[in-house]
């Protein structure tokens, strides 16, 4: 087993480090067709029903999963031949989205709010594409087990582009027009294109294989009378479409790790839809909620994600993502403790750190297992695919947490935010039983 100072030298590592700025660039765009443009509109006078509206601009994050074949199978031309397909669809990706950006940075959304949506649906869907690119990059990059160390500078640099599109953007636009800012927040995107140009497109046996399989198919079916263009699109769909789910549904287990990633961060998910009304309802103030929370809790985080980085390098994905959901369980319950202290900054600072180092080790943990469970001939589709279905407990049972909250109070709803962890635990108990069982009969 690594000792923890040969775990932390992985972040050393030039491709590691190399992640770190491609997260950046996928988190940079995130909050321009959200939080950051919610504010912009609300300054042009748009109404509130119209900004609630715009949060329908960012659908393309949730349905990526439905062009990521595309982008997985698809060569572009000449392009693919000098740089390669991932690195090439990548830099595609990235120049639509700086010039998406500054569309939408010089619309006029209190004169035509409905080009500024157009272009903040251009910047999603390209952002979207990006994402699905960076993921397949990043995987495909890096050993099984450098995924952890990988996906933690990835949540970070996300989290850091997240930071200077929210915060950093909103406090410029006090000083500059919007427009130049969002001009500003779209030049930062070349981080990115720079980042793909000085790395090396990643080598995908399994992927050229499939490419073979599907040109033989294409052959047997013109050969059986079809017409090519009939022969092509078929075997063109099998290979993008077909394949990547039959290959995850034919897996043993497959059913259970759907439930295992829908259940593990669904105490998360709760929590964190709750976590403001929560701090207002103590007594806390904008300004100490703001720094303590965004400012301090940030920080927390990063620090949570390399560790979590060092767990899943040192001791393994399933068993770092058991480690992790355990420490973040019990950090859960330091929200109760809280909800009973009641306003206390110190208690409030001790209750963010705990959560937010924690949330980041699961976070870095759960990343890692996602990767793990994609097959690299089908990296983007798959994982487009797994991390749309992680979506769901943050949409559908985090819009219950209100409900929970109200009925049992503060105290006894974060407690219940931490139960609701143990389900996934002990499945995850299972699952390392099961993985161990079959080491030792393959052994």
């Amino acid at each position: 087993m690594k000792s923890w100072i040969e775990a932390s030298k992985i972040y050393l590592d030039r491709r590691i480090i190399a992640i770190l700025f491609l997260g950046f660039s996928s988190g940079l765009p995130l909050l321009l067709v959200y939080g950051t443009l919610s504010y912009w509109l609300k300054i042009e006078g748009v109404s509130l029903a119209a900004i609630g509206l715009f949060s329908l601009a960012r659908l393309p994050y949730t349905f990526k999963f439905l062009w990521a074949p595309l982008v997985d199978h698809i060569r572009l031309p000449v392009l693919h031949r000098l740089i390669g397909h991932r690195r090439s669809w990548a830099l595609l990706s990235q120049l639509c989205l700086i010039v998406s950006i500054i569309g939408l940075g010089m619309s006029n959304p209190s004169v035509t709010p409905e080009m500024t949506a157009l272009m903040a649906v251009f910047v999603a869907f390209f952002s979207a594409t990006q994402d699905i690119l960076i993921d397949a990059y990043r995987i495909e990059l890096l050993k099984d087990d450098e995924q952890g160390a990988g996906a933690a500078m990835y949540v970070n640099g996300y989290r850091l582009g997240m930071l200077v599109a929210g915060a950093v953007a909103i406090g410029l636009s006090d000083w500059i027009a919007m427009p130049l800012v969002y001009m500003m927040m779209a030049g930062l995107i070349v981080i990115g294109m720079i980042t793909i140009l000085l790395n090396r497109e990643p080598e995908n046996l399994a992927a050229a294989t499939q490419l073979q399989e599907r040109d033989a198919h294409a052959s047997q079916l013109v050969a059986e009378g079809k017409p090519m263009w009939m022969a092509s699109t078929i075997a063109n769909f099998n290979i993008a479409v077909v394949l990547p789910f039959k290959d995850f549904m034919t897996r043993s287990g497959w059913v259970w790790v759907l439930v295992f990633i829908i259940l593990y961060k669904m105490g998360e998910a709760m929590l964190g839809a709750m976590a403001n009304p929560f701090y207002q309802e103590m007594g806390f103030s904008g300004t100490e909620i703001g720094s303590i929370t965004k400012v301090f809790g940030m920080a927390a985080t990063v620090i949570g994600g390399l560790i979590g980085g060092i767990v899943t390098y040192r001791y393994g994905i399933l068993h770092s993502l058991l480690y992790c959901g355990i420490v973040q369980m019990l950090s859960t319950l330091l929200f109760s403790l809280q909800a009973e202290v009641g306003y206390n900054i110190p208690m409030l600072m001790v209750a963010i750190s705990g959560e937010n180092i924690t949330a980041g080790m699961a976070t870095t943990a759960f990343v890692a297992y996602l990767s793990s469970q994609c097959n690299s001939a089908y990296t983007a589709t798959q994982y487009a695919l797994l991390s749309s279905f992680m979506a769901v407990p943050r949409d559908l049972f985090a819009s219950l947490s209100g409900l929970l909250a109200e009925v049992v109070g503060w105290t006894w709803f974060f407690a219940a935010c931490s139960a609701i962890a143990l389900p996934a635990l002990l499945l995850l108990v299972w699952m390392i039983r099961k993985d161990d069982a079959n080491r030792l009969k393959n052994a």
